[in-house]
């Protein structure tokens, strides 16, 4: 197995279901994950650390997921230059709007990408684009990713005609 080349953290297993799809994306254009729960509350040392030493290990994107006050992509943005995408994960009674507000709000210099709630999938999209801009193999399957979805919706668009005719 390669070296990992996307770090994805979340900050408790409950979040592995949205957070799966960001490995599953990552996965399908074949790019090595590795995937961690580390808690910025209740495991502050171990968030600190990796975040210090994710560069040094290969990784050169950071995904973290986290719900509720969703202080893990800010922890980790403190402590690397790699880039962090947050993903806010609806875990409370704010519907992920909490972990939203706590993700984008970042301070100046301290930058945190964010996709939206639940949007892991899009998380590991944006991952894929940070490292396609150096890779041009990569950047060649993600155009031929997008021209397919691009297909689809032709063909959707196709079949709904086809639909209003009938009727």
């Amino acid at each position: 197995m390669a070296k990992p080349l996307v770090g994805i953290i979340m900050g408790s297993d409950s979040d592995f279901p949205v957070m799966k799809d960001a490995v599953k994306i990552l996965k399908d254009f074949h790019i090595d994950v590795e995937v961690s729960v580390i808690s910025a509350h209740r495991t502050p040392d171990k968030a600190i650390e990796y975040a210090k030493e994710a560069e040094n290990r290969g990784i050169r994107v950071l995904i973290a997921g986290a719900g509720k006050a969703a202080h893990l992509p800010g922890v980790l943005a403190a402590f690397t230059v790699l880039p962090v995408i947050g993903v806010p994960i609806k875990s409370s009674a704010f519907d992920g709007l909490d972990a939203l507000f706590s993700i984008v709000q970042m301070p100046p210099g301290i930058p945190v990408a964010t996709v939206a709630v639940d949007g892991a999938k899009n998380a590991g999209l944006l991952a894929l684009e940070i490292l396609a801009a150096a890779d041009d193999t990569l950047k060649k399957k993600l155009k031929e990713y997008r021209n397919k979805m691009a297909q689809e919706v032709e063909e959707k668009d196709k079949k709904i005609k086809n639909e209003i005719e009938k009727l």
